[in-house]
């Protein structure tokens, strides 16, 4: 569980970067752009993985994937905020979980006994009542629901590529990510070039800073994920299930006493029921 706690830590403080971002002029997708400049010099010489000729068609699938779908969801994220609300997109991130877990159970064919199912339970109460809020009528004029339906499936979707990752035989997870980063730069380049060209954002040198910071994490996020993956192969659903629950205690415990969020009842309820269900989950591993 170790590499899951490494990684919740990587991808809390990569939101809490962000958040400080947003409130500064700088570019959001130029930032984006810098952190996978970052995350692929460090995978470079952190693993000095070797370059391969990738001959797998599966592989070369995967990889392109998460190129596209990488610096993609950061637009779906955003446009979800902007229609739907920091709420709603945040228990669309969460409820991604369950493609996840239809993943670990029909196709994964991981055995689930009755307290991983109590587990499971305990941690979409959660997550609801983590995120619940009595009025959100300030977004529901504009909602567009289908950003947060992009949400719950990419996110979903890229949990389950990387747990393929975790299991390829042609490559290292290191080798893959020398591939990923690179490709999600160029097609994050690409979003930044619209921006500019569209006069929506203008270049500013602190970019670049915070695009160093968001990468260092984004790189240590990503691999501890994949090495959670590796070392509990037979279970993914616990590296699901735990990364999900980590992320909204310790990104709610950072809201509150940071950013001053308020929180209701029902939210407490939901960060207790959190880790609830993370002891369950770990209980069953153990």
């Amino acid at each position: 569980m170790l590499y899951v706690l490494l990684s919740v830590f990587c991808s809390v403080f990569v939101g809490v970067i962000l958040k400080l971002a947003k409130k500064k002029p700088y570019s959001f997708f130029q930032i984006i752009t810098f952190n996978y400049v970052i995350a692929t010099l460090l995978t470079y010489f952190v693993y000095q993985p070797e370059v391969k000729t990738l001959t797998s068609s599966n592989t070369i699938a995967i990889i392109l994937l998460l190129s596209f779908l990488l610096p993609i969801i950061f637009i779906f994220q955003a446009k979800a905020i902007k229609y739907s609300g920091i709420v709603k997109t945040d228990i669309a991130q969460r409820m991604s979980l369950f493609l996840s877990l239809l993943f670990s159970y029909f196709i994964a064919n991981e055995n689930f006994g009755t307290y991983k199912w109590l587990g499971i339970g305990t941690a979409f109460l959660a997550i609801f009542l983590t995120f619940y809020r009595k009025n959100d009528g300030e977004y529901a004029k504009r909602n567009k629901w289908f950003f947060l339906a992009f949400v719950l499936f990419g996110f979903g979707i890229i949990d389950i590529l990387f747990k393929k990752i975790a299991s390829l035989k042609e490559l290292e997870f290191t080798e893959i990510l020398l591939y990923v980063f690179p490709g999600a730069l160029v097609v994050s380049i690409f979003i930044s070039i619209y921006y500019l060209l569209k006069g929506k954002e203008s270049f500013h040198p602190m970019n670049i800073w915070w695009g160093i910071g968001v990468g260092i994490l984004n790189f240590g996020n990503i691999s501890f994920y994949i090495k959670a993956h590796q070392v509990l192969s037979s279970t993914p659903s616990t590296v699901f299930a735990s990364m999900n629950m980590g992320v909204i205690v310790l990104g709610s415990i950072i809201g509150i006493i940071a950013f001053k969020e308020k929180v209701n009842r029902w939210n407490y309820v939901g960060l207790f029921l959190s880790l609830v269900a993370i002891a369950i989950i770990t209980y069953t591993q153990m």
